[in-house]
């Protein structure tokens, strides 16, 4: 087996195809957008290039057939935030059913992060935002992937775990039906609040979307980046998370809770598009773009997901989780009815209060990812990432 550098085209179309023969055979995997995957690998286009670096291979056998893939790569902005040694991150990781093939891709990113200044490494997770492409499948394989989020075979827990990966984290997806009741808690945080004139709650319409990256960044950062290792949200990120968002978005799904006017929580939704993009086959060109239309305006997908849900910390506890989650229900099951299915972006195993409010909303956990992380040097002790 021979290990090369992606450094051509050919060899990304390699990287690229790969998963196209492990999952030929599976009913649930949706293949990623192309541009998405190699927009990770851009410098232009990946702002983590700025203070990291990011290499990545491909695995062949004896007859230069592609049969692995991997990425490793570090951030300077994060590799001590929150950890007892500098942290790298593997990910985009694929590979036939073979142990030593695996570890042989493992070792690659190892050796790699060493000769960089890193003592350990985290995987699979992304070279960027948490967002997306975190995390191993461990449990939920019946259900197809959300987008931009990991699917892979049960047996690459076996490789990370048997390599001695362990976990750092889980990261908990929830979903339930659209119709149905919420937790008789909620109700009653929803009447609390509703009692204080100074809160309000409402979407946001779209002519008030030049507001909407604002308002992100300023609950963002209250709500989480004084938590380990999540840095701040900057002006350019949030404009960009808006920026992809935008052609999906559904005013509807975009909520904020405001108090005397300023914004202090929000839930932010967007319709499930791995149920349009499936039909593409990983490409937006032409006629991926007239699917997508076409799906689009007959409005075949269902489902919503929940990217963000927050609220500042000088709010938590006053009942704002359910006075933003009643309104959001009250709109959908009485007004809107679009969407049957709702499923939440990831919900680390760390944040026992989403859990528990995610509870309320009478959620179950539908799939497990696994955020794993190897110490170089196993006479070290291994920190789980701290329950909150």
């Amino acid at each position: 087996m021979t290990i090369k550098e992606v450094i051509n085209s050919d060899d990304r179309k390699e990287f690229l195809l790969l998963p196209l023969q492990l999952y030929k055979n599976s009913r649930q995997w949706i293949r990623p957008l192309d541009k998405e995957i190699e927009s990770v690998f851009d410098p232009e286009k990946n702002k983590s290039f700025r203070s990291g670096e990011c290499v990545r291979w491909i695995l062949k056998n004896e007859s230069s057939v592609t049969i692995g893939r991997i990425a490793a790569f570090y951030d300077n902005k994060i590799v001590n935030k929150g950890n007892d040694q500098p942290t790298g991150g593997v990910g985009f990781f694929e590979c036939i059913n073979d142990r030593s093939a695996a570890f042989l891709l493992f070792d690659q990113c190892k050796q790699w992060l060493q000769s960089k200044g890193m003592e350990a490494m985290d995987g699979p997770v992304n070279f960027g935002n948490r967002d997306r492409w975190w995390g191993l499948l461990v449990e939920g394989f019946d259900r197809e992937p959300n987008y931009q989020c990991n699917y892979n075979p049960p047996y690459y827990k076996d490789f990370f775990e048997a390599y001695g990966f362990q976990v750092y984290f889980y990261q908990l997806t929830l979903g339930r039906k659209v119709n149905g009741p919420l937790d008789e808690k909620l109700y009653l945080k929803a009447k609390l609040v509703a009692s204080d004139p100074s809160y309000k709650f409402e979407y946001l319409p779209k002519k008030d979307w030049g507001t909407l990256a604002g308002k992100i960044k300023e609950v963002y950062n209250k709500a989480w980046a004084n938590r380990g290792e999540i840095p701040e949200l900057t002006d350019q990120q949030a404009k960009l998370i808006v920026k992809q968002m935008k052609p999906i978005m559904d005013e509807r799904l975009i909520w904020f809770g405001y108090y005397n006017g300023e914004p202090i929580a929000f839930l932010l939704a967007l319709p499930e598009v791995n149920q349009i993009f499936k039909h593409v086959n990983g490409k937006l060109d032409f006629f991926g773009k007239l699917k997508f239309l076409w799906h689009s305006l007959l409005k075949t997908n269902r489902k919503a997901f929940g990217v963000l849900f927050g609220v500042v910390p000088t709010h938590q506890g006053k009942g704002v989780d359910g006075a933003i989650i009643e309104a959001f229900r009250e709109v959908h099951q009485n007004q809107y009815k679009r969407y049957d299915e709702f499923e939440l972006n990831w919900i680390g195993d760390f944040n026992t209060k989403m859990i528990r409010t995610c509870e309320q909303i009478n959620a179950a956990e539908v799939k497990r990812h696994a955020t794993y992380r190897k110490l170089f040097d196993a006479s070290k002790p291994f920190k789980r990432f701290p329950i909150k």
